[in-house]
């Protein structure tokens, strides 16, 4: 295929989508099937050229990725610079290198079967999905259907566009949309409300607050990114990657505004993720992402949005990698904030009963995984596990969603409106009842607990705990070793609480009737499941390590060999000028993090057995690690008081502050005063000027008036229509000036002056 073709395909990719919201806001807005019918196609054309393009460069030789890494790309002018005719233009443009077509690949598929299971989730097919006998589903609480759709083919439209993009404007143009999508379909069920929080088994906002609260704690995070772009355009001259990514940029870069000053726009533009991607401090927002319809949920959390805040780091990583060698701290600060949220979000997802709620701390933990590889330079290895991860945890969201539909279905049949169909104690026994959702669900549980040699996420992991054992054995940084025993930790309470959910879910018998009445899904929702529990598994094979399957023609770890070949070139160059002390390299051999591995995936699943799956819970009978871990238990449920503890520090005060200082206080006695002042003597000295209109102006014009009218008056008289008079006072003027005449001629009259 011609480049050409391969260019006007990848503009393609994310226009589609982006195309098929417009089509659908201004024309088919008043059709549900005629909407997603539309979507599907938009989303499956992308799906069908992503896959395109990105086997297109595939098929490359490695010799040939690692000479010229970019394969496809092609720019535009946009907006011109200075002096418009001197021909100085900011561009944008796609380009498709070895990390954006492994995530084209992603994004793409996992898009659409979002897409594909939305339509038997919302039951908007006219029949399509739908249990025979089955009541209606409510549709009180979605007052344009329609709007779903376009709101879903803008958001993956965004990321596409994101993922494409070969400059960080671009980029950021993207990231912006998506966080608009996702403030509109968090908040899609807005006239939603729940009782007082205290009262609810658990404690929830409605969707409009989550919506809210998700939108405006990542522009915190948006406004700092967007500083740290202006900080790189400045210093570069260029946001574009490949332009600005070389050894020579980086060198004058840094003759220019130093070490620290590359670290802070590094930081800065880290910020982003900080917000995106949910790590600590800003990770409150996404648990109650929640609140929106459950193939949001799986977009949110695996295609889109917190992805894009991890590709971001990837896309930048050349910036990253020399301020981690230039500046230690850069590191420390970086993996060290990815580590803490691994193990903070793994110890809260141990003591949460929305089978939703458990999945969003588990993917707030997973995204600190690849934060803290990022943190300890570990590239191949942080994007190998973006990877597994996207597609495992797009399954456990769909599947979470098929289980919230089955007892939603078995509320109606049961009449039963009193117990919260995502509170995992009163599910139980489900595995009978929905055969396919639960082995779909297995599969996907035991991928992101990392069940040894045939999940991806067994395979992702251990390639982030090889890299953080080497740096820690081979260059004895003390960092490394702390981000290892922090994701062990971390990985094996994800292996229990993955357990644990299985059990409580699936395991024993129906603890409610709405459990005893829940039934399948329908296909429209299974089959997507099914195609992405093949995924889970076997994308985790391409990604095994040189060191398992050592140097082989056949078989090589294709994410090392073909996402690190992006960078190869570059950071050979960079060792050369001593930017940077490693090279992208194979690891060598060690015991230590695939025994760690084993340890923690089957010690975690252990131990949840031991809790949860050996006996499973009876109907009434409270969770064990209530009295095992008592006040602790407690102190996980409340999520570690954030909410609270922001609540106290950020959102009172602000409120205290906007309504007595900000409103009182300046509003009302200062600019009011101000203003009130300003009225003031504005009306008084219009009254003045008034005065003197009526004085001065009118009143002198109204006498200059009055005096042409009185002499106009007088001088009326002498009209009195008769010649003989007109003739004789011609006269006596013509004798008069004769004599005036005679008089100065004869200078009698000047003598007498």
């Amino acid at each position: 295929m011609n480049e050409q073709t391969l260019e006007l395909m990848t503009w393609l990719i994310p226009a589609l989508p982006i195309l098929a919201f417009f089509i659908i806001a201004l024309v088919a807005h008043r059709n549900r099937t005629l909407s997603w019918v539309i979507a599907w196609i938009a989303i499956m054309s992308s799906l069908v050229l992503s896959w395109t393009v990105s086997l297109n460069v595939l098929t490359s030789s490695l010799h040939e990725l690692e000479e010229h890494p970019v394969q496809i790309s092609s720019t535009i002018d946009w907006l011109p610079l200075g002096d418009y005719y001197q021909g100085e233009w900011l561009q944008i443009g796609v380009a498709v290198d070895p990390l954006t077509a492994i995530m084209l690949l992603m994004v793409s598929t996992a898009t659409t079967m979002i897409f594909i299971y939305s339509v038997g989730y919302h039951n908007w097919g006219h029949g399509l999905g739908k249990h025979k006998g089955e009541p209606q589903h409510d549709m009180t609480e979605e007052p344009l259907l329609a709007r779903f759709f376009g709101y879903m083919c803008l958001f993956g439209g965004a990321m596409l566009m994101l993922v494409v993009s070969d400059n960080l404007l671009l980029l950021f143009i993207a990231w912006e949309i998506m966080g608009f999508c996702s403030y509109a379909l968090i908040g899609f069920w807005y006239a939603r409300e729940y009782p007082d929080p205290k009262d609810m088994p658990i404690p929830r906002i409605p969707p409009r607050k989550a919506s809210i609260k998700a939108f405006m704690t990542t522009r915190v995070a948006d406004v700092v990114m967007l500083l740290g772009i202006v900080f790189m355009w400045t210093a570069f001259g260029t946001m574009n990657f490949s332009q600005a990514f070389t050894a020579e940029k980086f060198q004058e870069v840094i003759a220019i505004i130093g070490p620290v000053g590359l670290a802070i726009m590094t930081l800065m533009i880290f910020t982003g993720t900080v917000g995106k991607s949910a790590q600590w401090p800003l990770h409150v927002w996404l648990p109650d992402a929640m609140e929106g319809p459950t193939p949001v949920s799986a977009i949110i959390h695996a295609a889109a949005m917190v992805s894009a805040g991890i590709f971001m780091l990837l896309r930048i990583f050349p910036m990253i990698a020399v301020s981690l060698e230039a500046t230690p701290w850069t590191g420390l600060i970086i993996a060290g904030i990815g580590a803490f949220t691994a193990i903070m979000a793994a110890t809260i997802a141990v003591a949460q009963y929305d089978v939703k709620a458990v999945l969003a701390y588990s993917t707030i933990s997973q995204l600190g995984f690849m934060v803290a590889a990022i943190g300890l330079g570990a590239y191949v290895a942080a994007v190998f596990h973006l990877i597994t991860h996207a597609f495992f945890k797009a399954l456990l969201f769909l599947a979470s969603g098929s289980v919230i539909h089955g007892m939603e279905h078995g509320a109606l049949h049961a009449h039963d409106h009193h117990h919260d169909p995502q509170d995992m104690r009163y599910m139980g026994g489900l595995r009978k009842k929905m055969p396919v959702t639960f082995w779909t669900f297995l599969i996907g549980g035991l991928a992101l607990a990392g069940f040894p040699l045939i999940t991806a996420g067994f395979w992702s992991k251990d390639e982030i705990f090889a890299d953080a054992w080497y740096q820690w054995s081979h260059d004895q940084k003390t960092l490394a070793l702390v981000v290892f025993v922090t994701l062990a930790v971390a990985a094996l309470l994800t292996a229990f609480y993955t357990m644990r959910q299985i059990s409580l879910t699936f395991l024993g018998k129906p603890r409610t009737e709405l459990a005893e009445h829940a039934s399948e899904s329908s296909r429209f929702m299974t089959i997507p499941l099914v195609i992405l529990s093949i995924f889970a598994v076997a994308v985790g094979w391409s990604g095994i390590s040189d060191r398992f399957l050592g140097t082989s023609d056949i078989f090589y770890n294709f994410f090392h060999h073909y996402a690190g070949a992006q960078y190869f070139h570059l950071f050979e160059e960079l060792y050369e000028m001593g930017l940077v002390s490693h090279k992208i390299e194979s690891l060598p051999w060690s015991w230590m993090p695939l025994i760690t591995s084993l340890v923690v995936a089957l010690g975690g699943l252990a131990l949840g057995w031991l809790v949860y799956a050996r006996r499973p819970l009876e109907k009434g009978q409270q969770d064990p690690m209530v009295n095992a871990l008592g006040p602790v238990h407690r102190f996980l449920n409340n999520k570690w008081g954030w909410d609270g503890l922001y609540d106290k520090l950020f959102i009172k005060p602000t409120i205290w502050f906007s309504e007595r200082v900000a409103y009182e206080l300046i509003d009302k006695r200062i600019i009011d005063g101000i203003l009130h002042f300003i009225a003031r003597t504005t009306y008084k000295i219009g009254a003045y000027l008034k005065l003197f209109e009526e004085k001065v102006i009118s009143g002198g014009l109204d006498r200059v008036k009055d005096l042409f009218l009185s002499v106009s008056r007088e001088f009326r008289y002498l009209q009195t229509g008769k010649i003989q008079e007109y003739a004789l006072i011609s006269v006596f003027i013509a004798t008069a000036l004769a004599v005036v005449i005679l008089l100065i001629n004869s200078g009698w009259l000047v003598n007498l002056f």
